[in-house]
């Protein structure tokens, strides 16, 4: 038991929560790319997905996992991200340094999805076994490139605002 949920449980909350803070991180997203900003949409985007990290610390783990450390990534990113909004209401280069942060916890928390779908998803197991196949890098890679893009367009566009 943890937190008095068992790991089915706790496997289910943070399935959820992680599909909430993806969701709205994506809607955050095409908002800046559009130059808009949505605070109460950045709000749950900004918790659900630092609750995400958080909770998938909660999980037994023995050894440093690529999971892990992603997630200490995220955490660490987001804070620089809640700063720049929070903190310093995005003026300068906090603008900036927002949409950057932003954009990377949300490709964060898409990338670990992308990862978990292949091991989980059994229409996607087989075609990626080991996870070196050139499925799992195509979907990989393909992530990365959308992130850059739209993170791209984001950071020229939400400019404007304010």
């Amino acid at each position: 038991m943890i937190l008095g949920m068992s790991i089915e449980t706790l496997t289910s909350v943070h399935t959820i929560i992680s599909l909430i803070a993806i969701g709205t991180g994506m809607l955050v997203l095409l908002s800046m790319v559009a130059g808009y900003h949505v605070p109460g949409m950045t709000a749950v985007f900004l918790l659900t997905t630092i609750l995400t990290s958080a909770t998938g610390f909660l999980f037994p783990f023995q050894d440093v996992t690529p999971g892990i450390i992603i997630g200490a990534i995220s955490l660490f990113v987001l804070a620089v991200a809640l700063l720049a909004l929070y903190v310093f209401k995005l003026s300068g280069v906090w603008k900036h340094i927002y949409v950057v942060t932003a954009t990377v916890a949300l490709y964060l928390n898409v990338l670990v999805a992308v990862v978990q779908a292949f091991q989980k998803l059994s229409s996607l197991q087989p075609l990626a076994p080991t996870q070196s196949e050139p499925p799992f890098i195509a979907a990989q890679v393909g992530v990365l490139i959308l992130f850059l893009i739209l993170g791209a367009l984001a950071v020229r566009r939400f400019l404007r605002f304010g």
